[in-house]
């Protein structure tokens, strides 16, 4: 069979790709993902100007000031040391997208990379790297955190170290998945018998097929990345004070909930809005991406 052929088969029998372009269209006629995306895209864009907007200084201790409501000079009232929450909340954007960010990257970094080798890779290969994530997974999600924690120390770097980490599994598990359903379609062989070898049609061919199956799990990845690094927080394992990250600020501001609602409050909101987007987002990107599952 000549290579003209052959490429002509693949082309017939490959899924049609979908592009970055269609998903775009597509995000924007569905109502949650114009909800969640837009929540989430204010949300970055705080994280990047919000030390240009915020009124006040986020760490700056002003005793005349605390424990004041919400007003026309502090939007969200000030906390125990009189430090505005509305700029503090502000600056704790940046720590929302950081976490995102840089948890999901080393779990889907990870992850990924594993269950590729393990689901296109040989017996004894899978055995080893399946086996020992399932020594992972048998391990409770928190104490797993806890004890990488316990390890390195705690601060805000360790617990997404930490939540990424324990996030590793989980991605391994759905890629392996996913790649044991497509390795033996028709557009892989071909690929193979071109004489294409197995690193280009892991990476060239099989990870295309699956990206999608990936990005919908993290979307559901980002925001248990936030609440697991806000219960470190919450736990004291997390951000250090000052530092104006969400979790943390619910912490120090529990002492006066019934005092100061606002403290625990605005914080507490803010986490819920965030997660809450990122799970519209999800919803939609599995819809659009995995229409099986619906």
């Amino acid at each position: 069979m000549s290579a003209a052929l052959m490429a002509g088969e693949i082309a017939e029998a490959a899924p049609r790709a979908t592009g970055w372009r269609w998903l775009l269209r597509q995000l924007l006629r569905h109502k949650q993902a114009q909800i969640g995306g837009t929540v989430l895209l204010v949300i970055v864009v705080c994280a990047f100007i919000g030390p240009y907007i915020a009124p006040y200084d986020p760490l700056k201790v002003d005793a005349l000031n605390r424990l004041l409501p919400p007003s026309g000079a502090h939007w969200f009232g000030t906390d125990e040391l009189g430090r505005d929450m509305f700029s503090r909340i502000l600056f704790g954007t940046r720590y929302f997208a950081l976490i995102c960010l840089v948890s999901v990257s080393i779990a889907a970094g990870f992850g990924v990379l594993l269950g590729l080798i393990a689901g296109a890779g040989s017996y004894w290969g899978d055995m080893a790297i399946m086996r020992a994530m399932d020594v992972v997974l048998a391990f409770p999600f928190i104490l797993l955190i806890l004890a990488v924690v316990a390890v390195l120390g705690p601060s805000l770097w360790t617990a997404m170290i930490a939540v990424g980490i324990a996030g590793v599994p989980n991605y391994a598990r759905l890629v392996r998945g996913e790649v044991l359903s497509v390795k033996h379609e028709e557009y892989v062989e071909a690929m193979r018998a071109l004489g294409a070898g197995p690193v280009r049609i892991m990476f060239g061919t099989v990870l295309p097929n699956v990206v999608s199956a990936i990005v919908v799990y993290t979307s559901y990845a980002m925001p248990v990345a936030v609440l697991s690094a806000s219960a470190l927080s919450f736990l004291g394992l997390g951000a250090q004070p000052p530092l104006p990250e969400w979790g943390a600020m619910v912490v120090g501001g529990r002492t006066f909930l019934r005092t100061a609602w606002w403290v625990v409050a605005c914080p507490g909101m803010a986490i819920f809005v965030g997660v809450f987007s990122c799970n519209l987002l999800g919803n939609a990107l599995r819809d659009v991406l995995d229409p099986r599952g619906t």
